[in-house]
């Protein structure tokens, strides 16, 4: 099995200055240890909200480290710097918009205010690339879903397709931890 490379960057405009720390990669990077049990080495990346800065970061973790999917968390918002949604555009492929509805529908459960988000998901090759919001809190139910108080899932989380659709692409097999979140995968 080959090992997957997985791209984390935390856009932030202060936690990039030091001004405050970034809770974005350790929140996502916690995520990913208790959801994938095969093999997979992540490579992180902490950047300003400036679109050229995170459209060559998306290109460089694709094109030069090899990433087979890639994770953005922060700067979807509708403020004036929240750019990241053209920045991925900027390099796609093609457009997954199942993506960006389901999380918003995810979100919908929690805060009203999560129709104001304007995350993306796209190809690049044969790799992956996600927008995510910017809290661990948020992290954790957008790629996990909406669970019910005993733990049956209500909405699923958006990593139960990215397995599967890594493999459609050509890329890395990725086995999860079903009790974090079941990758659904057709029968054969």
């Amino acid at each position: 099995m080959r090992t997957a490379k997985i791209g984390l960057v935390s856009i932030s405009d202060r936690a990039s200055q030091g001004i405050y720390e970034d809770k974005g990669l350790p929140g996502l990077r916690a995520w990913l240890e208790s959801a994938i049990t095969s093999p997979w080495v992540g490579v992180e990346r902490l950047i300003p909200d400036e679109q050229d800065r995170i459209t060559q970061t998306l290109i460089n973790l694709v094109d030069h480290e090899g990433c087979d999917l890639v994770f953005t968390t922060g700067g979807t918002g509708p403020a004036a710097r929240d750019v990241t949604p053209e920045a991925t555009r900027a390099v796609a492929d093609r457009e997954l918009p199942g993506f960006g509805e389901q999380m918003r529908q995810i979100s919908l459960h929690y805060v009203p205010t999560a129709i104001l988000s304007r995350q993306v998901g796209v190809t690049r090759g044969k790799a992956m690339i996600i927008n995510l919001p910017g809290q661990p809190k948020s992290i954790a139910e957008t790629l996990g879903g909406v669970r019910s108080a005993d733990g049956k899932i209500l909405v699923h989380g958006i990593f139960a397709a990215i397995p599967y659709g890594l493999e459609l692409m050509g890329g890395p097999s990725i086995l999860t931890n079903d009790a974090v979140c079941a990758a659904f995968r057709p029968k054969k």
